[in-house]
């Protein structure tokens, strides 16, 4: 039995809570940094900023991804260096990127004009990367649309860059996270390795390429093992690009995922009508308070019953506490769930060690965030 497992069955939790295990994070990092070779792993800080996870990485010597003023306090107070941190977020307040660069950060990223000009007047002379915006159709969490510019957009930004005075160092990008297998970078790198070509050719120095994450954790769907993952990823890049200097990996997901258990209570089964076949299973934790990535089904979860696990089973909708229609987490995908349930019964959620917690910021309907531990 797992050191998390017997936490959780030898404790008592007064309000759902998400029990981490920081020698898997170890063990994680070690897989990650083993396929990866010489790429430089900056841990995604967002996927889970607990303060045992930050200080273990460090000590390891991971680097970090950070996207807020607040999430680089943290990386400096688990003993990270300024050189340690890249500022990965393409949208940043104006006094955030100049107290980062007080600080000694050098790296930033962005994705549009005014984002370079930012920098420029905030932090003179820094290094910068451009994101470029890819599609991804197999990620479980697509990342497209929001964040990156076109490939025809790079070069002029790069040359506004370095009009300003800033080092255009290099290209990022994202696949998308919960993207199972590395066979679905392919074509993602096809199109960021034609817009790096095109920058050199037009007289830009690139020295740094920045792969994002979308390193899988395991949800019950087939993924590919850490170790050959990042190896045939890293072997596609040479391909693509060649020789380069300086390789980021943002893993989050890949890093944490399975390194964290959720802990909850059922608090009601029924039926909506009489003989009806569909029974509802609701929880006190729900996607206002930690389970976001249940949004569309994406992510799909897996569970364990303490004391269930061999009685009989049926299909469930599985809904959350909150007074609010959409605090139904799956419905489309329905939930095979031991009949017996009972309100009070332990309902533990596996591999929510990434997104969980960060995503449980209010106290919607009154309900506190997520508790967390660390073991």
């Amino acid at each position: 039995m797992s050191k998390l497992n017997q936490y959780i069955l030898s404790n008592d939790f007064d309000r759902p809570t998400v029990v981490i295990d920081v020698d898997i994070v170890e063990e994680n990092y070690s897989r990650l940094k083993a396929g990866l070779g010489k790429a430089h792993i900056h841990y995604a800080v967002k996927a889970n900023p607990q303060p045992e996870i930050l200080k273990r990485l460090a000590k390891l010597g991971s680097r970090f991804d950070a996207a807020s003023r607040g999430e680089i306090e943290l990386c400096f107070a688990a003993g990270a260096t300024a050189e340690d941190i890249s500022f990965g977020n393409t949208i940043k307040k104006c006094k955030d990127i100049a107290w980062a660069y007080k600080q000694g950060i050098r790296l930033y990223s962005a994705d549009s004009e005014l984002e370079i000009k930012k920098i420029a007047e905030h932090a003179p002379g820094s290094d910068v990367y451009i994101r470029i915006l890819v599609q991804s159709t197999e990620a479980e969490w697509p990342l497209s649309r929001k964040f990156g510019c076109s490939g025809s957009y790079v070069v002029p930004l790069m040359d506004l860059a370095k009009g300003l005075g800033l080092n255009p160092v290099g290209l990022s990008f994202h696949v998308g996270s919960q993207t199972r297998h590395p066979h679905m970078w392919y074509d993602v790198l096809d199109v960021v390795s034609a817009a790096w070509h095109h920058a050199k050719d037009e007289g830009h120095n690139l020295t740094l390429l920045n792969i994002g994450g979308g390193f899988p954790t395991y949800y019950g769907a087939d993924i590919t093992d850490p170790e050959p993952y990042c190896l045939t990823i890293m072997n596609a890049i040479q391909e693509r690009f060649g020789d380069i200097d300086y390789i980021m990996a943002e893993p989050g997901r890949g890093m944490v995922g399975n390194a964290g258990m959720l802990v909850s209570t059922v608090l009601l089964t029924s039926h909506k009508t009489p003989g009806d076949t569909v029974r509802w299973v609701y929880l006190d934790v729900g996607r206002f308070h930690g389970l976001a990535e249940t949004e569309n089904e994406s992510i799909k979860y897996r569970f364990w019953i303490p004391g269930r696990e061999l009685e009989d089973t049926d299909y469930c909708v599985l809904a959350g506490p909150t007074c609010d229609s959409a605090d139904v987490m799956y419905e489309k995908t329905q939930v095979l769930l031991p009949d017996n349930l009972a309100p009070g019964d332990k309902f533990v959620i596996l591999n929510t060690g990434a997104y969980t917690t960060t995503y449980s910021s209010v106290a919607f309907n009154g309900i506190p965030p997520l508790l967390s531990v660390a073991i």
